[in-house]
């Protein structure tokens, strides 16, 4: 075997299961079957000529050709899709690719965004993935992508910031709750509730954390929740407070679901942030893309 007969989708596959480690969720980010996968991968160890990962237990590991193959991959898949969007740039602005990954909390108003924008310019294709914080800041590490939307930033991040959209923080509660006929209510009230917040890493559940903790107050988390609809299902349901986008609760609150309580304090002033690697150079359409979302609206954050 040689490998010159190995194909970009094999190796396509195989940087994507190096990344998760995990055949299942390698499947599910790729739209095939686990089965297909292992197909692929097996042919192009024959290829290699040698073993590309091991399983232990229910873990793969990477072997030491796997690694050599991976970032070979890497770098060859880059290269060509970089080639790619040069060679539509000089074509035409109009087409091309986006890559664009956004955190869980902006689903609830970037697809929007992303469907305007393809509105006005039809011929671009948009890859969008929508991922929890602690899996964007690990593609804008690698940089997976031309652009990021995320609500807080992290200190001494790799890239540069604008923002371009309010993001309040609120505190809500099931719509029956006492306090909901209250106002101006004391922070130091609310650290008496029970609360139900987003995972570790959250930038809502730091936030929260943030805000209480500077008036010497222990949130009572009841429950962790990975879901913002896991969330608000919960608050709705009578077990407990949260604190959350604005934007996330909006339908919630429409529908008498869920209210915003009046707290002292809330809600937190915050703006949604678009992100890209410092030094980056941007695709046309990524230029493009950022361009519609500033219209005159911010200077970046470095």
């Amino acid at each position: 075997m040689s490998l010159r007969h190995v194909t970009l989708h094999q190796l396509r596959i195989f940087t994507v299961l190096a990344r998760h480690l995990n055949m299942t969720r390698a499947a599910r980010e790729l739209h095939q079957t686990p089965a297909a996968l292992s197909i692929q991968i097996k042919q192009l160890a024959e290829y290699a000529g040698a073993p590309l990962y091991e399983q232990v237990g229910k873990k793969l590991f990477l072997t030491a050709s796997g690694e050599a193959v991976e970032r070979a991959g890497r770098d060859i898949l880059r290269r060509l899709e970089s080639l790619t969007q040069e060679l539509d740039a000089h074509r035409n602005v109009e087409r091309g690719l986006l890559r664009l990954a956004i955190i869980t909390t902006a689903e609830y108003f970037a697809p929007r965004l992303v469907g305007a924008f393809c509105q006005e310019y039809p011929g671009i294709e948009v890859r969008l993935e929508i991922v929890n914080r602690d899996s964007i800041l690990e593609r804008l590490k690698q940089n997976l992508d031309d652009l990021y939307i995320m609500g807080q930033v992290p200190e001494g991040f790799p890239g540069t910031a604008y923002p371009f959209l309010d993001n309040p923080i609120v505190l809500i509660a099931p719509a029956d709750h006492p306090l909901t006929r209250a106002s101006a209510i004391a922070p130091e009230r609310i650290g008496e509730e029970s609360f139900i917040l987003r995972e570790e890493g959250s930038g809502t559940r730091m936030t929260a954390e943030n805000f209480f903790r500077e008036r010497g107050i222990q949130l009572r988390v009841r429950m962790t929740m990975s879901s913002n609809e896991a969330v608000k299902q919960l608050v709705a349901g009578g077990l407990g407070l949260s604190v959350l986008s604005r934007n996330t609760v909006a339908a919630e609150v429409a529908a008498g679901d869920v209210a915003i309580l009046d707290v002292a304090g809330f809600p937190i002033r915050r703006h949604w942030h678009v992100v890209h690697r410092r030094n980056k150079r941007l695709p046309a359409v990524a230029e493009r893309f950022l361009s519609f979302l500033l219209r005159d609206r911010s200077e970046p954050e470095t």
